[in-house]
């Protein structure tokens, strides 16, 4: 098999994980978990420069009516997280062709680094909002991650995006862009469209590789 791209690299806990499983499970409903996870989003991403994940959690669950301590309780619970079901054998295929993978992860870099062993893959770089000093969409974790995989030009590297949010910051490198939209979600206002997107991953393969020699 012959690649299209260079390398891939991945959003974590969307793209790639069901973290919001996980979220609803310590808020004690899914209509909890959603309005936690929803007001950390926010913030998230209005952030820029990088606080602690962890306070940025337990503000949003002071801010739905949640106590602050679920953030700890996520946190040490980050080992529960699992790989959507086709995400094994996709990344495997990548990772089988010779292609280098890397996550950007907005988290902390040791909750980072539990959540990529999740995956059951091995990645060659894994870049936290914290190890960047910034959160996503903000352009250097997309651009820290392009240095860890040896400078690569950034139209030769296809980003796999979880949240929609995710194509302001690869649209401004450049990053050709896949948007694993998993709860088909509409785009926000401004965005710029991805390349392509899906409903789940099994779309993935064909997309990055092509039949023939390499």
């Amino acid at each position: 098999m012959r690649a299209r791209y260079d390398a891939v690299l991945f959003d974590l806990l969307t793209a790639l994980l069901d973290s919001w499983t996980l979220w609803d499970r310590i808020a004690g409903s899914a209509a909890d978990g959603r309005r936690w996870r929803a007001a950390y989003l926010k913030n998230t991403y209005a952030t820029g420069a990088y606080r602690s994940y962890e306070t940025l959690v337990a503000e949003a669950a002071r801010e739905v009516g949640l106590a602050p301590d679920v953030a700890e309780t996520l946190a040490l619970r980050y080992g529960e997280l699992r790989p959507w079901p086709e995400v094994p054998r996709v990344l495997g295929a990548l990772a089988g062709a010779g292609l280098p993978l890397g996550v950007v992860t907005n988290c902390s870099q040791p909750l980072a680094e539990i959540a990529a062993a999740a995956v059951g893959v091995r990645f060659d770089v894994v870049v936290s909002a914290e190890q960047a000093g910034f959160y996503k969409p903000h352009p250097e974790p997309y651009r820290r991650a392009l240095t860890g995989l040896g400078g690569l030009p950034p139209e030769r590297v296809l980003f796999v995006a979880g949240s929609p949010f995710d194509l302001f910051g690869t649209a401004a490198l450049g990053l050709p862009t896949f948007w694993h939209n998993r709860l088909g979600l509409a785009l926000p206002a401004g965005a710029p469209p991805p390349y392509a997107s899906g409903p789940d991953l099994s779309a993935l393969g064909t997309l990055v590789l092509q039949p023939g020699d390499g």
